[in-house]
């Protein structure tokens, strides 16, 4: 019988499930994955966190509490960094001991130390280490891994092409929701870490929601990562986040293309990054560019009449700036 590993459906798992799945079942292990955000887990979260977690981290502890019994091994990588130079938030380098210490009778966590600072060869040892709980052929390990990470590749360039992963459901076949595009079709970036994004519980299904009325949705996760460096690198000063530079460059990206017609930006409350990058965005959009731009924060408490109302306003202020901008009388 198999070794069952989980996944949470949280957090960065909208980033690299298909390469953490690929990985494993190549070892011969069996992935299970929590559900959907659904209000069982979102509340259980909130109980079993502690008050000064973001909402992310606290659903994050409400899928591990939906597939803790179900699993022999829980999968909750350590990250310092994903990428050279550069860090992510510190609650992805603590979340282990968050875990740990906030959520009883819990199977072995597998919680490898994953930082890009390091050399390649902290990589390759850290991939040894995971794959041993499966095998101690060390060879098969790196093979496993090499074809896991070429269904990484394929996975990013569906989504570059413009497949939106809601849920994780689109990780294999392209969103049912997408629409025919035409020369008129609006568009509207979504900006948001990949977690508020996808997490359609969370959001209130906001891509769906807009997508619903024949606008194009576009994700930074759809802009080659040269085209973000490139426009970053126009930015004063440097930036050391990684999901800094990503939604930074993706906003400069949209104001010199063109083609955007409208920007959101997801936020949620008490997120440190957001509080400054969000803030930064909105000023360097409204000095650079006439784009409309909206900023919808999501905490505990936010009701779904209140972002259907917001979203629909601001695609009707987009459609109507189209025909009839120019158009007001002087008289009023």
């Amino acid at each position: 019988m198999s070794v069952k590993v989980g996944i949470p459906r949280a957090l960065l798992f909208y980033e690299y499930y298909p390469l953490w799945k690929a990985f494993f079942e190549e070892l011969g292990a069996q992935v299970i994955v929590s559900q959907k955000t659904n209000k069982e887990i979102f509340n259980n979260g909130i109980k079993s966190a502690v008050n000064e977690a973001c909402i992310p981290v606290k659903i994050y502890h409400g899928h591990v509490l939906d597939i803790k019994d179900k699993v022999d091994y829980l999968f909750i990588p350590r990250l310092k960094s994903i990428c050279k130079g550069e860090y992510i938030c510190p609650k992805f380098c603590g979340l282990p001991e968050m875990i740990k210490y906030s959520i009883n009778d819990l199977p072995p966590m597998i919680y490898p130390e994953i930082d890009f600072m390091k050399d390649k060869k902290n990589l390759k040892e850290i991939i040894c280490e995971v794959g041993k709980y499966f095998t101690g052929d060390s060879t098969r390990i790196l093979s496993a891994y090499d074809k896991a990470y070429l269904n990484y590749k394929a996975y990013k360039e569906s989504v570059n092409k413009g497949m939106i992963p809601m849920d994780g459901e689109s990780i294999i076949k392209e969103t049912s929701c997408s629409k025919v595009k035409t020369e008129d079709t609006k568009k509207i970036m979504i900006m948001a870490h990949s977690y508020n994004l996808y997490d359609t519980y969370m959001n209130m299904s906001i891509i769906n929601k807009i997508q619903s009325r024949g606008v194009e949705v576009l994700t930074p996760e759809m802009i080659d990562e040269e085209y973000i460096n490139d426009y970053v690198h126009k930015f004063k000063g440097n930036i050391y986040w990684t999901f800094a530079r990503k939604l930074i460059g993706t906003a400069m990206y949209s104001i010199d293309t063109k083609n955007v017609h409208g920007i959101i930006y997801i936020s949620t409350f008490g997120c440190g990054i957001d509080s400054v990058v969000g803030d930064m965005v909105e000023k360097h959009i409204r000095k650079e560019s006439n784009i409309p731009f909206v900023l919808v924060t999501l905490d505990e408490h936010s009701g779904e009449a209140g972002i259907n109302t917001r979203m629909e306003a601001f695609i009707d202020m987009i459609k109507w700036r189209d025909t009839s901008e120019n158009n007001i009388s002087a008289n009023g």
